[in-house]
């Protein structure tokens, strides 16, 4: 077995070289303001998470043990998932279409949090308010 490879168990997709891909080939097609920092929890599956800082130029944070609470916006969404898939859901059972269906649903869920716009309408009006800052007036 090739040791270079094995990264602890990769069942489901969860390894960290299967982590880190999935997080760097998502990642890249947002613009590159909109992916300056990463923060996470100290899970085994960002055991790369060097690598992954050196292909997509990520600054990479990592909360303190037991404090979820410094990652309040993922634990909210995480409880969201929740009720699609419970915790121990096997992802790798889903499509990709289900897993885009249920990402679909979410953005288009208003949030207190976001002044009862939707992630994809706030999102929406951040990238509509970067493309008019830069944009020269004549006058």
């Amino acid at each position: 077995m090739d040791k270079s490879v094995k990264n602890g168990p990769a069942l489901a997709g969860h390894g960290a070289e299967a982590a880190r891909d999935a997080i760097a080939g998502t990642i890249m097609d947002l613009q590159a303001h909109l992916r300056r920092s990463l923060t996470w929890d100290q899970g085994a599956e960002m055991a790369q998470h060097a690598r992954l800082r050196i292909d997509t130029e990520l600054d990479i944070y990592f909360c303190d043990p037991q404090s979820p609470w410094q990652r309040g916006s993922n634990e909210n969404t995480n409880g969201l998932l929740r009720q699609y898939f419970p915790k121990g859901t096997d992802l790798s059972q889903h499509g990709a279409g289900e897993l885009s269906a249920v990402a679909h649903a979410l953005n288009s869920r208003p949030r207190k949090t976001l002044g009862w716009r939707t992630p994809a309408e706030a999102l929406d009006g951040l990238l509509k308010s970067d493309m008019t800052e830069g944009v020269a007036t004549t006058g």
